[in-house]
């Protein structure tokens, strides 16, 4: 991406592009996530997650780096606890 890495952890980065107003955009491969509803929880969380970070303004995008692996369920709470925790860290990092 032409956009500089605010933030990385394990499974995520977060490019950043200023901008006049916040916009979040998720990238989820199925090279990582091969499942729509796995895709479609990662997304989910990355939206309501960016909901309650407080961010400069500017255009964001969290890409998917790497699959999340050895999860019962596609769409577990598991999964769902996990994803939430790293992208917790993820906007911590991008905030600091």
């Amino acid at each position: 991406m032409a956009a500089g890495i605010a933030a990385r952890t394990a499974h995520f980065a977060l490019h950043r592009m200023p901008g006049p107003e916040s916009l979040v955009g998720v990238v989820v491969p199925k090279r990582w996530a091969k499942r729509a509803v796995t895709r479609n929880t990662i997304k989910r969380q990355v939206y309501s997650v960016s909901a309650q970070a407080s961010l400069p303004a500017a255009a964001y995008v969290v890409r998917l780096r790497t699959g999340f692996e050895g999860f019962r369920s596609a769409t577990s709470d598991a999964l769902r606890r996990a994803v939430r925790a790293e992208l917790l860290q993820l906007f911590a990092q991008a905030g600091a």
